[in-house]
């Protein structure tokens, strides 16, 4: 594993830390192959039920680093394109990923960083933190992230945020729907291990699976066509071993263990 990441995995829970403090968690081109790369692993791996995404030191993530936006002044459009699928294959992956993924926002979550936080279902940040998709204040396009955060937070929201380039609190974050939660930054750890340790404890995998695939397909349906999908989900999922475990523990009043 690449020393831009540290993984660690405790009690079914897998979590990723971005490891470059000295350089404000930016984002190259090592560091998103290295977190696609956890990623998939975590996601192979039958000991993970869910993932937690932080960072080291003050930032989240500031975006793209000095060193990455020098090589890009001598790119072609070759380049560029090949340079583009590299974080397009991380979001497309965190899109129809299998298992929860939980954001740890500690500090400022910034341009691609900020897409990080999107394509994440569940989101915790410290009421210091700054959200925002800075992109066309260097000329830059937000254009990998534009298709989720539409679905995340609405099109005038999205419009809003890429458009102006404008940092927002933490505070407004949530009110938009980017952060499900705000905690302090005594406690925001504790409060995400605890909230990943009843999701892993509480819910079946298999279903969390069928669920999170549900979702990264139906938003793009028209609602006949969804609720048709939802109901061929809904009958195979009946079949299951889990669902059949899930209801039998129900009809005898006992929790399921899974």
């Amino acid at each position: 594993m690449s020393d831009l990441l540290l993984v660690d995995i405790q009690n079914r829970i897998g979590i990723i830390t971005i490891n470059r403090p000295e350089k404000r968690n930016a984002l190259n081109p090592e560091l998103v192959v290295a977190l696609t790369t956890a990623f998939k692993e975590l996601q192979s791996n039958e000991n993970v039920k869910v993932i937690i995404l932080k960072a080291a030191g003050e930032a989240f993530s500031a975006g793209a680093d000095l060193a990455y936006l020098q090589q890009l002044q001598s790119f072609s459009y070759d380049d560029n394109l090949k340079d583009s699928s590299l974080l397009k294959n991380l979001f497309s992956l965190l899109h129809v990923y299998e298992k929860p993924v939980i954001a740890q926002v500690e500090g400022h979550a910034i341009a691609g960083g900020c897409g990080l936080v999107t394509l994440c279902d569940i989101v915790f940040s410290v009421p210091e933190a700054k959200f925002g998709y800075t992109e066309v204040k260097i000329g830059f396009v937000p254009a990998l992230v534009a298709g989720f955060l539409v679905r995340k937070v609405g099109v005038g929201r999205t419009r809003e945020l890429v458009l102006s380039g404008d940092l927002i609190s933490a505070e407004k974050a949530n009110e938009y729907g980017l952060v499900n939660f705000i905690a302090s930054r005594d406690e925001i750890e504790s409060e995400v291990l605890l909230y990943a340790e009843k999701m892993a404890e509480n819910t079946s995998a298999e279903a969390i699976k069928t669920t999170k695939n549900l979702l990264s397909f139906i938003s793009d349906l028209a609602v006949g066509e969804g609720l048709e999908l939802a109901a061929r989900v809904n009958a195979t999922a009946r079949l299951s071993a889990d669902c059949q475990k899930g209801i039998a523990a129900f009809l005898n009043k006992e929790n399921p263990k899974w």
